[in-house]
């Protein structure tokens, strides 16, 4: 009877809204798997979990924590008492790791069957539960965490989570619900991938690839339906981000054979026309099917036929027996859809003008797309933003991007309020969001930085840090790439001040921007005086087309985004109405 229950419960997953079933593996060998599906009507997650036992009364903790801690943890633990009955209970673990029954119970319809050594259980759990005592499962990177450990238990309360095998995984849970793709008959795949490339012994190298489009996408103008990686079995740990770009040159124009370190000075000078962005993948990624009434596009007559492959590899350990041919995969089609998509850049340069002081547990640097720069780029009917990828480095703990409008902000374009640069998706929006001329984008990343003792600069290393929100968007526009810095004049003046008012004698006041903020003694107060800068000082604004020319304008010392009507805090009034 059992058995029949938990293969009712699935039926009743699978047919619903969108006919599918999210998984993830939760442990190394596989033994512990995830199944679940968002139901945003009634604000809730039904999970299932398949779990192959050692023995019929081990138990099995499943929950969430903020970035992947054990303890604390908020956790729906299954256990065997000691008369064989299963239970499910929720509870949550303290700092020591010592298990509490919770008060309020929400690990709601439980239904469990036994088929020889693999137990599945299922349950559901509210977004909110208004239970402090748990977690908030919101849109972005969740850090499901799981505890493995030998039973039977007379109750919970005492048990000690830490004690017995443990781990998490990431994933996005409030995963959109959108329909399967539909490709046409005569889309093919292409690959654009290194070649045998011998990954110098260094952490952090950008290895550039040139290729040539095939002949048909040279002769007629392509869509792209889906993009993903294609990573050499054995080097996903190697592989960090990956680009490709399309080299903005006369369509007859030919472009070098090369491959080799992307900042290399023998490289080819013509190669920096290798600039706009075709597809991103960053760690973690899943294909990325575009709108069915829009595709990116490529080829034709007067496309030049050459683009580049940048891989970004990370080799923190510095081996020197790396060799590597990843790299993208792209699906193309000749029927084309009846828009063009693209890509743009928001956030802040990649440049050292942007720094975060060491021993910091959440310092925050805000990149602005501002609207004078849409104003000027923009059509009148603006664009429609229908996924975004948010990337930072390894200290980045928080992304977000705002939309204002006349001064009012709307609701936020994406956020990951757990972010993990080692979990990195291009995530398509719930909700399409139009973008009109005028309206301003401001990206917020927030850095922890307790583990360092030197300041961390900005930068493409792994280990200096970014801020950007690649956002896919159509019809394409001449925008590719709207962020900021702080102005020159005024870190010209933030230096001087230190040196002359706050005794940092070491400082040149136009000196070298790195050795300057390195010679900064940091404590909590100058690290406030810096962040205080960054909050008041005018822009250096990159509003940037795709060849890499600005626009027309005075884009130094812009003012920064008046937002006069804030967004309000999210409601939730389940918990209000009690």
């Amino acid at each position: 009877m059992r058995l029949r229950i938990v293969f009712y419960f699935i039926a009743i997953v699978i047919n619903s809204a969108s006919g599918k079933v999210f998984n993830i593996p939760l442990d190394p060998s596989g033994n512990i798997t995830l199944h679940w599906l968002p139901d945003y009507p009634d604000e809730k997650v039904s999970f299932e979990i398949h779990f192959r036992t050692e023995s019929p009364r081990q138990w099995l903790a499943l929950g969430f924590s903020n970035y992947g801690e054990i303890t604390p943890a908020d956790y729906c633990l299954y256990w065997v008492d000691w008369k064989g009955n299963p239970h499910l209970t929720d509870t949550w673990s303290d700092e020591s790791g010592k298990i509490h029954e919770d008060d309020l119970q929400n690990c709601a319809n439980f239904k469990i069957a036994n088929h020889g050594e693999i137990i599945k259980f299922s349950f559901s759990r509210k977004f909110d539960t208004c239970d402090e005592e748990d977690y908030l499962i919101e849109d972005g990177t969740t850090h499901v965490v799981w505890a493995v450990g030998e039973g039977p238990l007379y109750r919970v309360n005492g048990l000690n989570i830490a004690t017995g095998k443990n781990g998490f995984q990431r994933t996005q849970l409030l995963k959109a619900l959108l329909p399967e793709p539909d490709f046409p008959a005569d889309a093919r795949a292409l690959h654009f991938t290194s070649d045998r490339a011998k990954v110098p012994a260094d952490e952090t190298t950008y290895w550039c690839t040139i290729h040539l489009l095939p002949k048909a996408l040279q002769e007629k103008k392509h869509h792209v339906l889906q993009f993903g990686a294609a990573i050499q079995d054995g080097n996903e740990p190697l592989v960090h981000h990956m680009e490709l770009f399309h080299c903005e040159l006369p369509a007859k124009q030919k472009v070098p054979s090369y491959q080799g370190p992307c900042f290399a000075k023998d490289k080819p000078p013509i190669l920096e026309h290798c600039k706009r962005v075709l597809s991103a993948w960053a760690m973690g990624a899943q294909p990325f099917d575009y709108p069915q009434e829009a595709g990116l596009p490529i080829g034709g007559p007067d496309f030049n036929p050459y683009v580049m492959l940048e891989v970004h590899y990370n080799n923190p350990e510095l081996k020197s027996d790396w060799v590597d041919s990843s790299g993208i995969k792209i699906l193309v089609t000749p029927t084309l859809r009846p828009l063009d998509a693209g890509v743009m850049e928001l956030g802040l340069e990649y440049i050292d003008k942007m720094a975060i002081p060491p021993m910091q547990p959440s310092f925050t640097l805000s990149g602005y797309c501002i609207s004078e720069c849409t104003a000027v780029s923009l059509q009148q009917d603006g664009i429609v933003i229908f996924a975004s990828q948010l990337h930072t480095h390894l200290t980045g703990t928080r992304v977000e991007t705002r939309h204002i409008r006349d001064g009012r902000e709307l609701p936020l374009l994406n956020q990951d309020r757990h972010y993990s640069t080692h979990f990195q998706e291009i995530r398509k929006l719930k909700r399409p969001v139009r973008v009109l001329p005028g309206d301003a984008l401001i990206t917020t990343c927030y850095y922890n930085t307790k583990d360092r003792k030197n300041i961390t600069l900005g930068g493409f290393s792994i280990s200096d840090e970014m801020c950007v929100n690649y956002v896919h968007y159509y019809p394409k526009s001449r925008l590719e790439v709207c962020k900021s810095a702080i102005s020159y004049e005024s870190l010209w003046d933030y230096f001087r001040f230190m040196r002359d008012w706050d005794g940092q004698s070491k400082i040149e006041p136009q000196g070298a921007i790195s050795k300057n903020y390195g010679s900064i003694r940091w404590t909590p107060a100058r690290a406030n005086v810096l962040h205080q800068m960054y909050l008041e000082s005018p822009l250096s604004m990159q509003c940037n087309q795709s060849n890499g020319e600005r626009f027309p304008g005075e884009w130094e010392n812009s003012p920064l985004t008046n937002i006069l009507y804030p967004l309000p805090p999210k409601p939730r009034p389940a918990c209000e109405t009690g």
